[in-house]
């Protein structure tokens, strides 16, 4: 049956396909690809962008479009299209003047 339902994604334009390719670009302009579904939590791609390129969870943020994304969001629910590209900068600390 599962050949049947991937046929007709194929086939007919009206049917989302299950998973996305999407780009993750840093700072430094490096770029991470990942595969996801799009029913699947964010969280898991940041985890794994985080192991992959040595950072903490807590130091980074993720946007797409602008639009700050959340662990639990999808990629449905942030109306993600294939090929999207998803931003990570790192959270600034200080900025306070001493005195």
């Amino acid at each position: 049956m599962s050949g049947v339902v991937k046929q007709e994604e194929e086939t007919n334009p009206n049917v989302k396909p299950i998973h996305i390719n999407v780009k993750v670009k840093n700072q430094d302009n490096v770029e991470v690809f990942f595969k996801i579904k799009r029913t699947s939590e964010m969280e898991t791609l940041m985890r794994i962008y985080c192991e992959k390129m040595s950072l903490q969870l807590k130091t980074v943020a993720f946007f797409i479009d602008g639009r700050n994304i959340k662990p639990h969001n999808t990629p449905e629910q942030l109306e993600m299209e294939d090929g999207d590209e998803i931003d990570v900068f790192l959270h600034q600390l200080g900025g306070g003047v001493g005195i």
